[in-house]
């Protein structure tokens, strides 16, 4: 198995972004996964490019994005992950930052070839929870302000579509980046945390 820690390997470091949103849940849901797993992987909070530069792997939680993309920007955080080629698994205001275009002015990491629509589903009170398929099986889906694709390049041979949702896309991947509108962390399953581990580890 790749990149599990012994004598003379690193330790594998995913890193849960500390700016806002459901830091703890994330944090919690990756250590379920790696139990799960049954893998070696060390889970940290961060906050700084400094710390982003020890990880191989990043999660982004959800939360208000252009709050989280200003801090990512200031901080260097995004110059880190692309420097770095850090995997970035972003959930709801995650999905945002890491197109390219969204229909706010705001600051975008741009890992991905997407264009996102923020707010698709409404408002706070309009947050819901439905059943969704991804990686074939049946998932709850829990949707909070959640964004959906608004249009991807279709010409880049790395992009998959995970899962769609009232024909709207929800859950993408390009390279190792993933970006989904939901929020896996607050469920009680491990399903798509634990892909994004075997992503980070490339198993």
């Amino acid at each position: 198995m790749a990149k599990i820690s012994g004598i003379g390997v690193k330790m594998v470091k995913i890193g849960i972004l500390n700016l806002q949103g459901a830091v703890s849940e994330h944090y919690d849901m990756t250590k379920k996964a790696i139990g799960k797993l049954g893998v070696d992987i060390e889970v940290k909070s961060v906050k700084y490019a400094e710390d982003i530069e020890t990880c191989d792997g990043i999660i982004i939680s959800g939360g208000e994005s252009t709050v989280i993309g200003k801090l990512i920007h200031e901080r260097g955080i995004d110059k880190a992950i692309k420097q770095n080629n850090i995997p970035v698994f972003g959930t709801c205001a995650g999905m945002v930052l890491l197109g390219k275009k969204t229909d706010f002015d705001q600051p975008l990491m741009g890992l991905m070839d997407i264009s996102v629509k923020r707010n698709r589903y409404g408002s706070q009170k309009n947050s819901f929870e439905a059943p969704i398929e991804i990686f074939g099986q049946e998932y709850l889906g829990v949707f909070i302000r959640a964004p959906s694709l608004e249009s991807y390049d279709r010409t880049k041979k790395d992009i998959k579509i995970l899962s769609k949702f009232d024909g709207e896309i929800i859950a993408i991947q390009q390279g190792r980046n993933i970006a989904i509108s939901f929020h896996p962390e607050l469920t009680d399953d491990t399903l798509i945390h634990e892909y994004f581990i075997k992503e980070v580890l490339a198993i």
